[in-house]
């Protein structure tokens, strides 16, 4: 038995990733300096690896900033207006990222959107015809050689051609066609530099192959490969395949020459029966991803050794693995010194799976003391981790279809509350948070480490709060937000005042770039302990007499950006968050806040990825919660969403369907794609797309927003439109902030001048 794993978390077991990213772009350290710290935590990783006895270690699934990206950058897709600029090719890398406004030089980032069905973000490569698609050995030659001089067992781990293919926005007349040939010819010659430097094996990994696929799929598929493979020579090739299985093009993949092929038994419902019924061949490997890559809860190993025995019975030379990346995973729970054993002997995160790898693998090879190592295992999931809430679960047995109702209709509502709130046209407002500056970051220590009180800290915050209030106002925004200074994450701050949630100390995930997340773990049923954000919403609303929203994070999101249970489903984990939600909701608007704010960010990242299965296995019951929330609200308050970073085309009417009076999504860094899809199927909900990218330091010019709201008015009934960020502003300073929102509101004036001043905008409601 063999075992090997896709990918593991490049963020450092202390986040030395993320402080040196931020210390790099505030030109504190040199890009040399950079690239030390990044050395450092791969010699770490792999040390981790062999201690570990994994017998082929990925070499290249490291990356700087994204995996995508750094695909790109190898194959030279780079478009025109960042090669141009004489920028160095790390300046490039960094401008495609996260853009570029330094020395005369100002360029918007490349856009960003989600990786599958997980929380992390891809940066789209785009390909404009302008440069030869070629490879950049300078690229991964230092990782090759780094792990040469190590001594490793590796394998060089990289996107494979026809998932980059999937993933490139094509412009300028471009086409997925035109660009393929010319790829494939230049993953050939990547296969070729590989076997000339020794390497022993290389690893593509192909996720797109576990989505619904086309005839012209399929055929563009064989067709790259059956190129690629004859380029092998005496480097053994390893066809990687995740979250999900590959039913659309088994038998296809089978019948190529991989020297290996990893498939997903964890998502991929079909996997096994693939395999039962088309068989695998003799005289390849099948790299068995049985640990989840995905989720923190402890292997079964009974299960994975009885799986592993049947397809050795089948006569299947198989090597175990994780189901994907453990990139989704913390580094480790060794660290975790609050929780206490009877919670982290349940949980794995990244260097527990690979202990798990090694334990099961001792087990399968019969070694010293495996009957212990079964029965520690085994003993572990006859233990309850937790007794059911009976008056929770009886509050959501006891739902009708009435509780789901909103009345009376939205346009009927739109109605009552334009006359309540009296906004104008194009309303300005932000998305939630403002600046998190170190300041606040200190009073949270301080008041964690009790060398502040509880009191002093509300005080601190009202303070921070109310300054906001008054620049918003200054600035001439039209509703407001109280900046959301008490909140450490949107998800965590939430999930610490309901019942139902443990929090890790160190169990940060890469988000994007230098952006890491710690997302709760929910161990029990869920319900409100007492009211979150009702005091706090008050006292912003006492400092203005323009509305300030009341500012929750949605159910969808709490679960999807927290690790779930894995012993009960996610509709009833979404159904307790919303009856819970429920409560807040119904206090705020009891407290007079006028218009309240449910975000669902991650409304589509659980989305089945197949179509056949996303209706009933999640938008069924994804949707209604959102529709519970504000089942009993009045028609005067306003309930506003927001939604960021994911492709929402396929789902519009689905998403006007949650019954929300505003919705504000990611649209600029996506260049307002979403539009024609709002378009096409006369969404009625008011809408905000975000006129200016908030991942990105630079500063867009009042022009620049005027313009991007023209393009919206030319598909958008006007008066339906609202002027927003893409997203909350928690991560950017506050100078660039304040420009940024001064513009937006210029902007906002400008088109409302535009608009009493001439027919000739759009207008179909």
């Amino acid at each position: 038995m063999l075992t090997t794993i896709t990918g593991f978390p490049r963020i450092g077991e202390n986040r030395e990733l993320k402080f040196a990213l931020e210390k790099y772009f505030r030109h504190e350290i040199s890009f040399a300096d950079l690239s030390d710290t990044a050395s450092a935590i791969r010699k770490n990783n792999y040390a981790l690896m062999q201690t570990n006895k994994i017998d082929l270690i990925p070499v290249g699934d490291f990356s700087l900033y994204d995996n995508l990206l750094d695909a790109a950058v190898l194959f030279n897709l780079i478009p025109e207006r960042y090669a141009d600029k004489n920028l160095q090719p790390h300046e490039i890398y960094f401008a495609m990222a996260r853009g570029h406004q330094e020395n005369g030089i100002d360029l918007k980032a490349l856009p960003m959107k989600k990786w599958f069905n997980t929380n992390y973000h891809y940066i789209e490569p785009e390909y404009d015809g302008s440069r030869d698609v070629k490879l950049e050995t300078w690229f991964i030659d230092p990782l090759i050689k780094e792990a040469t001089a190590l001594n490793l067992n590796f394998k060089v781990s990289l996107i494979g051609p026809f998932t980059l293919l999937k993933h490139i926005r094509f412009v300028n007349g471009t086409n997925q066609k035109q660009l393929a040939p010319a790829l494939t010819e230049a993953y050939c010659k990547l296969i070729d530099y590989l076997s000339q430097n020794n390497v022993s094996w290389a690893a593509l990994a192909e996720p797109s192959l576990v989505r619904d696929l086309t005839p012209e799929d399929i055929k563009l598929f064989k067709e790259i490969y059956t190129a690629v493979l004859e380029h092998k020579k005496d480097l053994k090739i390893c066809l990687e395949t995740y979250f999900g299985d590959i039913r659309d093009i088994y038998k296809d993949v089978t019948a190529l020459d991989f020297d290996c092929v990893a498939l997903d038994f964890v998502e991929g419902g079909k996997t096994a029966e693939l395999i039962e019924k088309y068989g695998f061949p003799e005289n390849r490997i099948l790299a068995a991803g049985l640990i989840c890559g995905k989720n923190i809860w402890r292997s079964n190993y009974a299960g994975i050794v009885g799986t592993l025995q049947k397809l050795e019975e089948k006569g299947i030379k198989t090597a175990l693995g994780t189901s994907c990346s453990l990139l989704h995973v913390p580094m480790t729970t060794a660290r975790e010194s609050k929780l206490g054993h009877d919670v982290t002997r349940h949980l794995a995160f990244a260097c527990e799976k690979l202990n798990e790898l090694a334990e099961i693998k001792s087990a399968v090879n019969g070694e010293e003391g495996f009957e212990k190592i079964l029965e520690a295992n085994r003993s572990l999931f006859e233990q309850q981790r937790a007794a059911p809430n009976e008056k929770v679960r009886e509050r959501t047995d006891s739902l009708t279809e009435s509780d789901f109702v909103r009345l009376p209709a939205r346009k009927e509502r739109r109605q009552i509350q334009q006359k309540e709130l009296n906004l104008p046209l194009f309303p300005t407002t932000t998305i939630g948070s403002f600046p998190q500056t170190q300041e606040i970051r200190s009073l949270r220590k301080q008041l964690r480490t009790n060398q502040i009180s509880p009191e002093e800290y509300t005080s601190q915050i009202r303070r921070h709060t109310a300054e906001c209030i008054a620049l918003q106002e200054k600035l001439g925004l039209d509703v407001l937000v109280h900046g959301e200074f008490e909140r450490n994450d949107m998800v965590e701050y939430f999930g610490e005042n309901l019942d139902g949630f443990i929090f890790t100390e160190n169990g940060w995930v890469q988000s994007y770039g230098s952006r890491c997340v710690k997302p709760p773990v929910i161990w029990s049923d869920i319900s409100r302990k007492c009211p979150v954000t009702v005091e706090m919403s008050r006292f912003a609303q006492s400092c203005s007499k323009k509305p300030v929203k009341g500012m929750l994070t949605g159910p969808v999101t709490i679960l999807n950006w927290s690790f779930p249970r894995s012993d009960i489903s996610a509709k009833t984990m979404i159904l307790q968050l919303s009856l819970a939600l429920r409560d807040e909701v119904k206090d705020l608007e009891d407290a007079g806040i006028r218009i309240i704010q449910i975000d669902e960010a991650a409304l589509k990242e659980k989305l089945p990825l197949r179509k056949c299965d996303q209706v009933k296995e999640y938008l069924e019951f994804a949707i209604p919660s959102f529709r519970l929330l504000q089942s009993s609200l009045k028609p005067e308050t306003q309930i506003h969403t927001h939604m960021c970073y994911s492709e929402f085309g396929e789902i519009v009417p689905w998403i006007d369907a949650m019954d929300a009076d505003v919705i504000t999504f990611e649209a600029s860094r996506s260049d307002f794609r979403i539009l024609d899809a709002l378009e096409s199927c006369n969404f009625e909900t008011q809408i905000g797309p975000g006129v200016y990218d908030i991942h990105s330091p630079r500063v867009p010019a009042t022009a620049e927003i005027v313009e991007a709201l023209e393009k919206i008015t030319a598909k958008t009934d006007f008066r339906k439109v609202w002027v927003n960020p893409d997203c909350g502003l928690k991560t950017r300073g506050w100078n660039e902030t304040e420009a940024s929102l001064r513009n937006m509101t210029e902007a906002a004036f400008i088109m409302r001048k535009n608009a009493a001043g001439t027919n000739g905008v759009k207008a179909t409601a």
